[in-house]
C-alpha cells in the first residue's frame, strides 16, 4: 500500500517501507501528517499551510480519530474526549529535534483546546491563552543555526477545565532557560527576538530614554554577526509583543518597565572594564563610561556603588570580612554573570505575571498539559545546555518506552492475552550513567562544593570512574577536557570547559544588594516579591522528609542548601516533578520529524528521517500498535457503557466478567 495514512497498516512492517510511504505522503502529497499506531508523526513543511482554520477545527470536533486525516487536531480531539469519558487529566507530548516544529505543533494543540473548550466566564480566559505565546517567544526564543525560531526553555502549559469541559483557567511551568545566550552568542545566532524587537524601535518616541542603537552597536546582540532574520520584520514583532501583554493585562507602565530592563542589560554588555595595571589583577569602570550610567538610570541604581562592585568582592573568612579587587577577566565574567540572572528574574516575574492573568477563581475539574521542550540538540560545541537537554530528553523517551512498551506488554501478560515480546531499546544505563550515584551530575555538583574544583578535574574523576565501565560512556581520543555519551538519539561530545561556572550560576550578593535597593519597582518585584514557587527552572522544590535525629537534620539541611544552589539539582528536581505529573495523566505523543537540514520547504532527505524515526522508537512503536489491541475496558466500565442493550437473564449480579461475556455472545453473533 502506498500513502497509507497510518503506519499500521503496511504490508510489511520495515524501515524501507515506513520511509517510502512517509516520503510519498510528505513529498509527492504535501500530508505532513501521518499516525503510527497511537502516535502523531509531524514532519516540518517549512512553509505556512492553510490547514488550521477554525472551519477544520469545528470540522474535528467531535469525530473518532481514524475517522478523519491525521492531523494535530485529532490527537487534541481525542485528548478532549477521554478527559470527558475517563474522567482524567490528559497529555500531549510534543517532542524532536531542534527546528522540528514542536512550538507550532503544541500552539496548534492549544489553539484547538481554545476554540472547542470557549470560556466558562467573560473573562477570554482561551484568548489569554494564546497570547502568551508571543510573549514567551519573544523573551524565550531565539535564532539558532538549526532553526530560526528555537526555544530556548521548556514550557508545561496545564489548561483547566470544568465539570462542562469549558476552559477556567491554565498554568506555564518553565524549564532551564538558556542563560549563557543572554551574554554570548555563537556565529550566525541571535540572543532573544525581545532584544532585536527593541532595538528595530528605537526611533519610537517612547523609546527615546532607552538610548538604543542597532543591534550591530551592543555586544550582546552583535556577536553571531548576522542580527537579521529573512521574512521577519522584528519592528512589527514588537507591536505584537506588546498587543499580547496588554491582553494579559500587563499595563503601559509595566511594559516600559519591561523594556527598561532590556535596554539596560544591552547597555551593561557595553561597559567596558580596565586594568589598572599590568598583571591585569585589578581593574576599574570609567566614571563616564555612557553605558554604565544609562544602565544605572534605566534601571534605577546607585552608580558609584555599581562602579565599585563590578570590580571588587567582598571575602568572608570566619569573623572577618574584607574587600577584595577582581582581576578585569574576572570582573567582565561577574558583569555577564549579573546581565544573566537580571534577565533570568524578569523571564521568571513575566512568567509569574502571565500565570497570574490566566488564574481563575472557578475550580478546575480536570486538566490537559501540553508539553513543548527543547528537542535532542548536537553541535560542533556541546556544553552544559546541550548536556541538560539532552538528559531532559532521555528521560521524556524514557517516559515513552514505559508508556508504549513496557506497561503495554505487561498488560497482555497479565491478562493472559497471547503475546510475543517486542523488544525496545531500554536508555536505563544511559540515565543511570547521569542522574546514579556517582554519575556524571552528583560527581560535578561534587566539584563544585571544592573550592579548587576546576573543569579539568572533573573531567579526570569522570574518567576514573566510567571509563571502560559500560558502552554510553567514551573519551575522545584528541581531548582530555571532553567526554562522549552514547545517548538514545546519537553520540554526543562534550566540551567541560564551563561547566563548574555554569552549574555553580554564582551571582556576586554586593551586585543583587544593590538590584534590590533599585528605585525602579518592577525590578524590586522582580527580586524582592518573587513567588516562592518559582525557582530559576519555574517550578516548586519538592519538600524533603526530617531525618529522625538532630544531627542527621542538621548536616542533611547544610547539605542541601550547599547542593541547592546549584543548577543541576534544581533542574533535576523540576525534571522530576514533570515527569511525575506526566505520569499521573493519559499520554498522547506527536513526534515532530525534521525533513531537512536546509529549512527546503516539502523537500524530503530520508537519511535525516530514518535517524530521528529510529532515535525516537517508531519502528517498534509501529509493530506494537500494529500487533496489539487499541481499546481497553474494565468490566465494570464496559457495563456501564453498554448496559442498555443488556437483557436481564444477560446480568449475572455479582459477576461482571460472566455478565460481560453473555452480552457479548448475545449482540455479537
Amino acid at each position: 500500500l502506498v500513502g497509507e495514512n497510518d503506519l499500521t497498516a503496511l504490508s510489511y512492517l520495515h524501515e524501507p517501507a515506513v520511509l517510502h510511504n512517509l516520503k510519498v505522503r510528505f513529498a509527492e502529497s504535501n500530508h505532513i501528517y501521518t499516525y503510527c499506531g497511537i502516535v502523531l508523526v509531524a514532519i516540518n513543511p517549512y512553509e505556512q499551510l492553510p490547514i488550521y482554520g477554525e472551519d477544520i477545527i469545528f470540522a474535528y470536533s467531535g469525530q473518532n480519530m481514524g475517522d478523519m486525516d491525521p492531523h494535530i487536531f485529532a490527537v487534541a480531539e481525542e485528548a478532549y474526549k477521554q478527559m470527558a469519558r475517563d474522567e482524567k487529566n490528559q497529555s500531549i507530548i510534543v517532542s524532536g529535534e531542534s527546528g522540528a516544529g514542536k512550538t507550532v505543533s503544541a500552539k496548534y494543540a492549544m489553539r484547538y483546546f481554545a476554540t472547542v473548550g470557549g470560556s466558562a466566564s467573560e473573562a477570554n480566559i482561551e484568548e489569554k491563552v494564546l497570547a502568551s505565546n508571543p510573549i514567551m517567544e519573544a523573551i524565550g526564543n531565539a535564532k539558532t543555526t538549526r532553526n530560526d525560531n528555537s526555544s530556548r526553555f521548556g514550557k508545561y502549559i496545564e489548561i483547566g477545565f470544568n465539570r462542562q469541559y469549558l476552559i477556567v483557567g491554565a498554568n506555564m511551568r518553565t524549564y532551564l532557560l538558556e542563560k549563557s545566550r543572554v551574554v554570548f552568542q555563537a556565529e550566525e545566532e541571535r540572543n532573544y527576538h525581545v532584544f532585536y524587537q527593541l532595538c528595530a524601535s528605537a526611533e519610537l518616541p517612547e523609546f527615546k530614554d532607552l538610548h538604543l542603537e542597532p543591534a550591530e552597536a551592543f555586544v550582546y546582540t552583535a556577536q553571531g554577526g548576522n542580527a537579521v532574520i529573512e521574512d521577519v520584520d522584528d519592528g512589527e514583532d514588537l507591536e505584537r509583543t506588546r498587543r499580547a501583554f496588554t491582553l494579559l493585562g500587563i499595563g503601559a507602565s509595566y511594559q516600559m518597565g519591561i523594556f527598561k530592563i532590556i535596554a539596560g542589560i544591552l547597555h551593561l554588555g557595553n561597559v567596558e572594564v580596565q586594568s589598572q595595571d599590568r598583571e591585569q589583577e585589578t581593574c576599574f569602570v570609567n566614571k563616564e563610561d555612557k553605558h554604565l550610567n544609562i544602565f544605572c538610570e534605566l534601571l534605577g541604581l546607585e552608580r558609584d556603588q555599581m562602579a565599585h562592585w563590578l570590580c571588587h568582592r567582598k571575602i568572608s573568612t570566619g569573623a572577618e570580612t574584607y574587600v577584595k579587587p577582581m582581576g578585569r577577566a574576572q570582573a567582565q565574567n561577574a558583569r555577564d554573570a549579573l546581565a544573566k540572572h537580571v534577565y533570568a528574574q524578569l523571564f521568571s516575574w513575566i512568567v509569574h505575571r502571565i500565570n497570574k492573568a490566566l488564574r481563575s477563581s472557578t475550580k478546575q475539574h480536570s486538566f490537559i498539559g501540553v508539553l513543548d521542550i527543547y528537542g535532542f540538540e548536537t553541535f560542533e560545541i556541546n556544553s552544559f545546555e546541550q548536556f541538560c537537554i539532552n538528559y531532559a530528553n532521555e528521560k521524556l523517551q524514557q517516559q515513552f518506552n514505559l508508556h508504549v512498551f513496557k506497561l503495554e506488554q505487561e498488560e497482555y501478560m497479565r491478562e493472559e492475552i497471547p503475546w510475543t515480546l517486542i523488544d525496545f531499546y531500554d536508555n536505563q544505563p544511559c540515565i543511570d550513567l547521569i542522574e546514579a550515584k556517582l554519575g556524571v551530575l552528583d560527581l560535578l555538583d561534587e566539584e563544585c562544593k571544592m573550592p579548587k574544583g576546576s573543569d579539568q578535574s572533573w573531567a579526570q574523576k569522570l574518567y576514573e570512574k566510567h571509563l571502560g565501565r559500560g558502552k554510553h560512556f567514551l573519551k575522545p581520543r584528541m581531548s582530555n577536557v571532553a567526554f562522549i555519551i552514547c545517548h538514545f538519539a546519537d553520540k554526543v561530545e562534550y566540551q567541560c570547559d564551563g561547566f563548574l561556572e555554569k552549574n555553580r550560576d554564582t551571582v556576586y550578593e554586593e551586585q543583587i544588594n544593590i538590584l534590590k535597593a533599585s528605585q525602579s519597582s518592577l525590578l524590586t518585584l522582580a527580586f524582592v516579591s518573587r513567588p516562592p514557587c518559582l525557582h530559576p527552572t519555574g517550578t516548586p522544590p519538592p519538600r524533603r522528609r526530617r531525618n529522625s535525629t538532630e544531627g542527621n537534620r542538621h548536616r542533611s539541611s547544610a547539605r542541601t542548601k550547599a547542593r541547592s544552589h546549584v543548577a543541576t539539582f534544581q533542574f533535576r528536581n523540576s525534571l522530576h516533578l514533570l515527569m511525575e505529573t506526566l505520569n499521573a495523566t493519559t499520554p498522547h505523543y506527536v513526534r515532530c520529524i525534521k525533513p531537512n537540514d536546509d529549512k527546503m520547504a516539502f523537500t524530503f532527505d530520508p537519511k535525516r528521517a530514518v535517524q530521528q524515526l529510529r532515535a525516537c522508537g517508531v519502528l517498534e512503536t509501529i509493530r506494537l500498535s500494529a500487533a496489539g489491541y487499541p481499546s481497553r475496558w474494565t468490566y465494570q466500565e464496559f457495563f456501564n457503557r453498554y448496559r442498555v442493550l443488556m437483557r436481564k437473564k444477560d446480568i449475572v449480579s455479582d459477576d461482571k466478567k460472566q455478565t460481560v461475556q453473555n452480552v457479548l455472545e448475545h449482540v455479537i453473533k
